[in-house]
Parts: structure tokens; C-alpha cells; sequence
């Protein structure tokens, strides 16, 4: 296999109701970070799927008058279907209900846990919260209510399983002051060193088939209980990979693998970066290397979540506002360290400012005076002047820029690093007066008129690149536009993204708007 594992995942949604815009952000965040790495030579596997065993989900039929099977079957290929709407590179998409291969992988992890004595039984009464599939002590509530859906938690009492987190205490906070597992961004990572520090309880890894309504994966060797929703939904991980026979995707992109990628929502931080490392600790499996936690998106201040009922249908926002759209406002607008809100109005404004204005301004014109004064040819470049090598310099600052945000995880840095250079060459456009250049009409002034013009036709290849992990499909309409094939495999390595990989003498083609306007 060519160039270095890269394995990244998003979390598995419950499929107690159809996908919403919130999740929507983490498949585009998770979409861009493999796109960019596979453009930069590198072998990626990028994993997403659904949490069909949780108990919301049963009750969610229940209350639909639905077969468990047909709700979670019709729900779980709503998710699967945003693949072509969103864009999605996805090269797998796992469902933990039914499914052989993730059965044995719990099973066998299980069995894994059991014998390094992780694994005990007893009775427990708790307050549980359906809607986070999580027991909460009385003073992580708020009023009595469960701080994600705002219920009241149910009083459980049963005879379960539970996993010993609290031997792990220790193990666990040096492993993330260390950055060990690299809690992404700080603020999250100082919020799972708190909890730690804090104490850390066991917890409940199986329920009663009853309460379960006999919907679930057997508990190994003890057909009473069904495994509780974390310790079978983190697993899709690795049962995606073929742990459960030791596959040579499982070497190839967990055990042997030195970046291990999770992107999740802040809601289930402590599931990801307590608990599962803990769980891997007690299997003798290799941990995540990296856990990105990514902020909400809310609508009118509330966050968007099916309990609510408040949720944005990303495929209606697509139908309306085309993919290119909605993927630069995800990608774009959210901050690392803040929840979002979303409107139409919003997404639209940044649309037509950064991308109607912007990129598509600049291709626009480029073309057409590529047409206008050199019949569509890319003309051999003259002798570069200071102003020429301003514009070169800022564009040749893209490969560093977006590198270094997204190995921050920082996507709206990203972009805003394509922004900058393509504001740096409409500048360029503006300074340089091609049309007075051409009205001048002297040798001097033709030699000049070729300079600015390849300057500008690589400048837009080189832009098309660095958006290619963001808007692939318009990375590829200015590729074609500017006479490309459209964007190579190898798009973002060192190589390709040296000045001058635009040949002279190539054609473009006639400019057609890559980014329409939109109606408000």
C-alpha cells in the first residue's frame, strides 16, 4: 500500500430519528480531514455508521407503532444515504445491529476485558437518562434533569455487568496530560482531565434483555443480559476493521497505525476519551492517537438535537442550496471553541461573499481575459516584478497554512487561508489593470499582460487544490475550467504544489459559473 495509515472515524449516531444538520458536521469535518490527507499522498480509511442496538431506539418504535427492525433499518439507510448529498469519500459504513462481524468483535473484546479482570457483576439502582443511554450521579444533573435533553432521568435498578474505570484512574490522566491521546481542542482536553481528577466510578456495561426488550448483542456466556449501548458502539471502531479475526485491515489501520483519528461531538467526550481508552487499556489494544471534539449547532440559540425535534434536514438544505454551500458553511463558520447558529440566511450571506464573490469572481474574470487577450491559451510568462511575486508568495503560503490548521484541526482556519490568497490575487487583478495593459499595445506591455495572466491561471490551479478537501466537486469544475483533467490523486503533495504546474500553452475552457447565486 502507498504512503501512511490514516485512520478516521465520526461517532455512530443512534437511528431513533433521521439525521439532522449537527451530524451532518461532523461527517463534512471527518470528509475534509480524509480528502486532505489522501491528496497528500497518504493511505486513509475513513469510517462512519450507526448505533442500532441503543434502548431510545426500541422505545423510538415503540412510540412509531414500528417493527425495532424496520424503524432502525428505514433510519439507519436515511444516514447512509447522505453519502451522495454531502459529498462524502466514506470507505465504509457500519451498522452495529445484525451485523456478524461487530457481534463477534464485542463478544470477543468482551471476553478480553474478562479475563484481565476488568469485568464484575452486581446490583445497582442509578438514575439513567435514555436520551444520553448513560446513568448520571444527583449532582451532574441540573434541577433534577439530565443537562443534554433536559428529562428527568429514570430510576433503574437491575443485576448488571460492570467495567472497573476506576483502576484506571491513574493510567488514564497521565495518558492525556501527556497528550498520549490528544484531546483536541484544549478547553476539552482540560474538561476530561477535571473529570478524571475528579474520581472515577465503574460502570454499567450490560442491561436485562427485558428492560432491553430483548433487542441487543448477548452478553458472552450469559443470554440474561444484552451488552450496554458503549461497550458495543465504541467497538464499531475496531469491528470495522476486522478485529474480531485479526485482519490485515485491523493491522493495517489500528494496531500498527500511528494516527488513530475519532471526531465527535462535545456530548460524548467522556465516553471517547475516558472510557474507551480505558476499555483498550483492559483488552491490551493500542488506544486513539487523536480525539477532535467539535462544538453544536444551534438554530434560534437551542441546539439542534431529535429529542427536541428541532432539527435541520441537511438533504433539504442541499435541494436548496447545493452541497457546495452547505460544506463551506460547515466548514467555515463553526469556531473550535463555540457552538454555532445556523439560519439560511446565514449560509447564504457567507456563500455569495467568499465563494460567489470570491473564488468565482476570480475565475470568471481570469478566463475571460484569458480569452479575450490570448484566445484561451495560458501564455508563457515574461520577467515577474514585485508585484507579481507579492501574488506568488501569497498563494505559495497555502500548503504551510492549511497544513498547519488542519493538523490543529481547525477548519475554518483552513479556509480562511484560501480566502486570503484569493483576495491576495483579485488584489493582484486590481494593481496590474490587464485591460490597460492589452489597450497599450507595445511589446512591453504584451510581455507584461502574459505574466499577469499565468499568474493568475496558477494561482487559481494552486487555489483549486487547497479547496479540493472542502468543496471537491467545485474543486474539480475550476480544475476542468482552467484546461486540467481535474484534480490529481497527488493534488496536495510537495511536488504538485510547486509554482508552475500550469504548462503554457494550455487551453481553458470558455468560464461557466462555478458558484451560481442563490436565491435568498
Amino acid at each position: 500500500m502507498a504512503g501512511e495509515p490514516y485512520y478516521v472515524t465520526t461517532s455512530i449516531p443512534y437511528v431513533n430519528a433521521r439525521p439532522h444538520l449537527g451530524f451532518a458536521l461532523e461527517l463534512v469535518q471527518a470528509d475534509a480531514l480524509a480528502r486532505y490527507h489522501r491528496l497528500r499522498g497518504d493511505d486513509v480509511r475513513f469510517l462512519t455508521g450507526t448505533d442500532d442496538n441503543a434502548l431510545k431506539n426500541v422505545r423510538a418504535a415503540e412510540a412509531a407503532g414500528v417493527p425495532v427492525q424496520a424503524f432502525v433499518d428505514r433510519n439507519a439507510a436515511a444516514f447512509a444515504a447522505l453519502r451522495g448529498p454531502l459529498q462524502l469519500s466514506t470507505d465504509d459504513f457500519i451498522r452495529t445491529g445484525g451485523n456478524p462481524r461487530h457481534t463477534a468483535a464485542v463478544q470477543q473484546f468482551w471476553r478480553a476485558c474478562e479475563r484481565a479482570g476488568a469485568i464484575y457483576r452486581r446490583t445497582y439502582t442509578g438514575l439513567y437518562c435514555v436520551g444520553c443511554e448513560a446513568y448520571y450521579a444527583d449532582d451532574e444533573l441540573v434541577a433534577g434533569r439530565c443537562p443534554e435533553h433536559g428529562t428527568r432521568p429514570e430510576v433503574v435498578a437491575e443485576e448488571n455487568c460492570f467495567f472497573r474505570l476506576s483502576r484506571y484512574q491513574d493510567p488514564l490522566a497521565r495518558l492525556i496530560e501527556s497528550d498520549t491521546v490528544r484531546v483536541v481542542p484544549a478547553t476539552r482536553r482540560n474538561e476530561v482531565l477535571r473529570f478524571i481528577r475528579g474520581g472515577l466510578e465503574d460502570f454499567s456495561i450490560s442491561r436485562s434483555q427485558e428492560r432491553a426488550r430483548g433487542w441487543g448483542i448477548p452478553v458472552p456466556d450469559d443470554p440474561s443480559q444484552v451488552v450496554y449501548v458503549w461497550f458495543d458502539a465504541l467497538l464499531n471502531y475496531l469491528s470495522a476493521l476486522d478485529y474480531g479475526d485479526a485482519g490485515p485491515l485491523y493491522r493495517r489501520y489500528w494496531r500498527d497505525n500511528p494516527r488513530r483519528v475519532h471526531v465527535i461531538g462535545k456530548d460524548i467526550l467522556r465516553f471517547h476519551a475516558v472510557y474507551w481508552p480505558a476499555m483498550l487499556l483492559a483488552a491490551g489494544e493500542p488506544l486513539p492517537t487523536t480525539i477532535f471534539v467539535h462544538e453544536f449547532i444551534t438554530a434560534g440559540g437551542a441546539r439542534l438535537s431529535k429529542t427536541r425535534g428541532n432539527v435541520v434536514d441537511p438533504r433539504d438544505l442541499v435541494a436548496r442550496c447545493g452541497a457546495d454551500a452547505l460544506r463551506y458553511w460547515l466548514l467555515r463558520e463553526p469556531t473550535r471553541t463555540e457552538d454555532v447558529d445556523f439560519s439560511v440566511a446565514r449560509l447564504l450571506e457567507r456563500y455569495h461573499a467568499d465563494l460567489a464573490n470570491g473564488i468565482g469572481n476570480l475565475l470568471q474574470r481570469t478566463l475571460s481575459m484569458l480569452w479575450r487577450y490570448r484566445d484561451g491559451i495560458v501564455p508563457e510568462p515574461g520577467p515577474a516584478g514585485p508585484c507579481d511575486l507579492d501574488c506568488r508568495a501569497a498563494v505559495e503560503r497555502l500548503p504551510e497554512a492549511v497544513g498547519a490548521a488542519l493538523a490543529a484541526f481547525d477548519f475554518r482556519a483552513a479556509l480562511v487561508a484560501v480566502g486570503d490568497a484569493v483576495a491576495s490575487a483579485n488584489r493582484y487583478v486590481e494593481e496590474t489593470a490587464p485591460w490597460a495593459l492589452a489597450r497599450e499595445a507595445t511589446p512591453e506591455a504584451a510581455a507584461r499582460l502574459d505574466t499577469v495572466l499565468s499568474t493568475l491561471a496558477e494561482a487559481l490551479r494552486l487555489v483549486a487544490a487547497h479547496l479540493a478537501p472542502f468543496l471537491p466537486d467545485a474543486a474539480e469544475r475550476i480544475a476542468v475550467q482552467l484546461g486540467l483533467p481535474g484534480i490529481p490523486a497527488d493534488a496536495l503533495t510537495p511536488a504538485a504544489t510547486r509554482w508552475g504546474g500550469l504548462p503554457p500553452g494550455t487551453r481553458v475552457a470558455r468560464p461557466v459559473p462555478v458558484f451560481p447565486r442563490l436565491e435568498e
